[in-house]
């Protein structure tokens, strides 16, 4: 049916208005493992240190003659570690024109700029505990920022990598070499549970594994896959429920947790005793008003931590394809 003269239609109106959903929602992750998984302690100093103490390798000689003289054994003494605390921090400035006007769920606003922002720290804290670098050599100053050391540089026992690929080293309990990437190569279960086995010979309970997306997808295929389910029986949610984001890995040292990170390079696999890696704050996380610029209001939202790893509790497959 032809349509009827002088009919308005849709085209002809200029004065629509926008039909903008006031629901904000962003796709961007903000899960941090390595981050949230660390023991958190305060710090006293930019430099942070601790202790890593060494028991003597066992033996199976033991035996002495009845009323012998004993000769002293070496001492055994703990081994001062450090690395740098690190500052950073997202500044954000809002004119008050931006707040009088009506955005979409008032996403232009300062406290929501405020919000967007922590959690884009917290995201770029979790790619500096998992960088592959040593962090300064020295103390920095007014032009050249402290830098902690990531994770990789400290992992140096446990370790599994390609060919050519070298640990991390140490010099004066400072990581001062990062480690040597080598040949990329698939992930298999033998690769995984070796390095396990590493760190329970070394006195270690590892609990967690954390690897990137397609490391990730690689395990859940290992025949060592414990369970993608948990039972959820008496809590309204029927006897069995799929958990998204882990599974479960069964080693023969006991159930691993595996996260996927989106924010740790694709090719490293890390195996983690959770109480011995530690994240060591200076400043809290905190947001300070500054000086108001003409019509503008800026905050500062800034905190400074330092980062470390037992090297013998915690390992390393690394130099993996992506």
């Amino acid at each position: 049916m032809a349509q009827n003269a002088n009919a308005v239609e849709t085209y002809d109106v200029t004065t629509i208005r926008e039909d903008i959903s006031d629901l904000l929602k962003s796709i961007s992750p903000t899960d941090t493992p390595i981050y949230s998984m660390a023991k958190q302690r305060s710090a006293g100093n930019t430099y942070v240190e601790f202790a890593e103490l060494d028991l003597a390798t066992a033996v199976n000689n033991n035996a002495v003659a009845e009323g012998d003289n004993p000769t002293n054994d070496a001492g055994t003494l703990p081994v001062r570690k450090g690395t740098y605390t690190q500052i950073a921090d997202k500044l954000v400035e809002v004119t008050s024109t931006d707040e009088a006007v009506n955005g979409v769920a008032g996403a232009q606003k300062l406290a929501s700029q405020i919000a967007f922002k922590v959690k884009e720290l917290k995201r770029d804290i979790e790619m500096s505990l998992t960088k592959n670098a040593i962090g300064n050599a020295g103390a920095g100053n007014g032009a050249t920022a402290r830098v902690t050391a990531g994770l990789p540089a400290w992992l140096s026992s446990n370790s599994s990598r390609g060919t050519s690929g070298a640990d991390p080293t140490v010099s004066g309990g400072v990581p001062n070499a990062g480690a040597t990437d080598g040949t990329q190569r698939n992930i298999s279960e033998t690769l995984l549970s070796d390095v396990v086995a590493s760190c329970w010979e070394n006195g270690a309970d590892p609990k967690q594994i954390v690897c990137g997306s397609a490391v990730k997808q690689a395990i859940s295929g290992f025949s060592g896959n414990a369970s993608k389910y948990l039972d959820y029986a008496g809590q309204g949610m029927g006897e069995r429920a799929i958990i998204a984001g882990f599974s479960v890995y069964e080693s023969d040292f006991g159930r691993m947790t595996v996260s996927p990170n989106r924010f740790q390079r694709g090719r490293d696999c890390f195996v983690l005793d959770p109480e011995h890696i530690h994240v060591a704050t200076l400043q809290p996380l905190t947001q300070k008003p500054l000086a108001k610029t003409g019509h503008g209001s800026r905050t500062l939202i800034a905190t400074e931590y330092g980062f470390y790893a037992y090297h013998k509790a915690n390992g390393i497959v690394a130099d993996l394809n992506t």
